[in-house]
């Protein structure tokens, strides 16, 4: 499922990490959102659809993505008689599980203290 943007009911706490390297963003919130829906679609076409981007930003995101690794993390075929269709990689798989357990793993360690600022909100939650 797409994580479109939401308005909180309640507080809520947010993160949104960011791989950089030298020339930019390697991996982040909207690129990792990109590869799930190309995983769960088998299109960038669709993919992009879900995430209500255009297509031209899609695959300029999956090209500098792609380049940002040591291997292609997305592999697409050019449509013709059969269709087109795009796949994420073992790599890309292995990429997208891993940046999911980073945000996982950050809220986790966030709990406590997120907790503490939570309380002192106006509208606590």
């Amino acid at each position: 499922m797409p994580r479109k943007k939401r308005v909180p009911t309640a507080a809520a706490l947010r993160l949104r990490l960011r791989v950089e390297i030298e020339g930019g963003i390697a991996l982040g919130p909207g690129r990792a959102d990109l590869l799930e829906q190309i995983a769960e679609t088998g299109s960038i076409v669709e993919a992009a659809h879900h995430l209500e981007m255009s297509y031209m930003r899609a695959w300029t995101l999956i090209r500098d993505t792609n380049a940002a690794f040591r291997e292609p993390l997305v592999v697409a075929e050019r449509g013709g008689r059969r269709g087109g269709g795009a796949t994420l990689t073992e790599t890309g798989r292995r990429v997208l599980d891993l940046y999911r357990a980073l945000e996982r793993e950050s809220l986790s360690a966030t709990r406590s203290t997120w907790s503490q600022l939570r309380r002192l909100l106006r509208s606590p939650a």
